[in-house]
């Protein structure tokens, strides 16, 4: 069986099927792990979501945080009231049994080779610490009074594991970690202010995945969520959102040794336009997701 990974795919249903058809994927055969994001920004959220849960035991999404978005906005009407593109899931005829799927997928997902997250992991969680906390939020999401806990769900704060979190804010902070976190201290404290490339980030902050001593360091990590990293192979950690709904690609990685690496060009269904401020230089995201300098 061929495993492969898929960078976030945020409703761009064509790509996903191109990149398929690329690989020449079979659900006979082979296994697709997703890095999360599934849904939200691009035009085809319901497609998506509906052909990956097709998909059955041969395809595996860790969630995101635009997939978490999804299921606070099916729980919580002030969001689920803004028009934007989760409304077509919101308002389809097998919303229930859809958001049911979502909410029992996994924050981390692994074998024995590889393990993938969305966003990235704090440098105090080691593999066993990691599985535990899943497992926390995870049962959490698959229980009745999930609701409750979601509409509870936005903050940045708790930024800071301690072992003493109980209750919301804990969960909070696993859920930050696993979907969202990219720069923190070298104390594992998170950042939610910077998003652009290493280099643009302000002093003191660093990378998940290049923290000093982080005790998941022995583990082979996917991840994705980092479009302006774009692909990135280094510290045991192989990134492959390479920002598809920004007119970058979309890429899947071959599980192996060593890995092997497919990616299509995407038209792209939003629009970058940032420019971000590193050392003796300016740099913006350009269409085939290259950095570039701002003249």
């Amino acid at each position: 069986m061929s495993i492969y990974a898929i960078g976030d795919v945020q409703g761009c249903f064509d790509e996903l099927l191109r990149l398929l058809d690329t690989i020449s994927f079979d659900k006979n055969t082979d296994q697709l792990w997703f890095a999360g994001d599934l849904v939200n920004r691009g035009p085809k959220s319901l497609e998506t979501l509906r052909f990956v849960k097709s998909l059955g035991d041969s395809a595996v999404t860790v969630l995101g945080n635009h997939d978490m978005h999804l299921l606070a906005a099916s729980c919580t009407q002030k969001i689920a009231l803004k028009k934007d593109a989760l409304s077509q899931v919101l308002e389809a005829p097998d919303r229930e049994e859809l958001i049911h799927w979502l909410r029992h997928q996994p924050l981390f997902h692994y074998n024995d080779d590889f393990c993938m997250v969305h966003a990235g992991l704090p440098p105090q969680w080691d593999f066993k610490k990691t599985q535990k906390m899943a497992s926390i939020a995870e049962q959490t999401l698959r229980s009745p009074d999930y609701a409750a806990f979601l509409k509870q769900m936005y903050g940045n704060k708790p930024n800071i594991w301690s072992s003493s979190l109980k209750g919301t804010p804990r969960l909070r902070f696993i859920i930050n970690c696993f979907t969202r976190m990219r720069y923190c201290d070298i104390n594992g404290r998170l950042d939610f202010a910077n998003s652009g490339p290493p280099g643009s980030q302000p002093k003191g902050l660093l990378p998940w995945f290049e923290v000093p001593n982080r005790k998941s360091a022995d583990l082979r990590i996917i991840c994705g969520h980092w479009s302006t990293l774009g692909y990135y192979e280094g510290s045991n950690c192989y990134a492959i959102d390479t920002g598809c709904l920004w007119g970058g690609q979309l890429t899947a990685l071959k599980l192996g040794d060593p890995v092997q690496r497919f990616s299509i060009a995407c038209p792209g269904a939003k629009k970058p336009g940032k420019t971000y401020s590193v050392p003796n230089r300016a740099i913006e995201l350009s269409a085939n997701k290259q950095l570039i300098p701002v003249t």
